[in-house]
């Protein structure tokens, strides 16, 4: 294979990641962010989250949620069938709506600020 096809191929590998990724995306579920914000707090999500999902240290490093990169597939994954300590959420407990609900909260806030945007740490 020469170079021009070596480039071809990776180009062509690129555009069918970037499709399914845009696909993925585009399988999440409307939610409803006020209800997610609701869910999010009665089920004690900020415990280990954070209240605007910053992330914490609770039980050991819990991530960060605000505007999580997490794909919808895999953010029901972790609630459903949790790795590390997180708990398991059934959907006795959660259905797919709340998730849905809780995934459009999480996403709409704004995330971690640059240290930029706070004046004493630029002195």
């Amino acid at each position: 294979m020469n170079m021009v096809e070596v480039v071809a191929a990776a180009g062509l590998f690129a555009a069918v990641l970037l499709g399914a990724a845009s696909a993925g995306a585009q399988d999440a579920p409307a939610g409803d962010v006020a209800h997610g914000k609701v869910v999010f707090l009665k089920e004690a999500c900020f415990t280990c989250h954070g209240r605007v999902g910053e992330g914490g240290g609770y039980e050991g490093p819990a991530p960060v949620l605000a505007h999580t990169a997490l794909p919808f597939d895999g953010f029901r994954a972790q609630i459903r069938n949790p790795v590390n300590d997180m708990p398991a959420y059934s959907d006795a407990v959660l259905s797919d709506q709340d998730i849905a609900d809780i995934y459009a909260f999480v996403k709409s806030l704004p995330g971690p600020r640059s240290p930029k945007d706070f004046p004493i740490l630029n002195n």
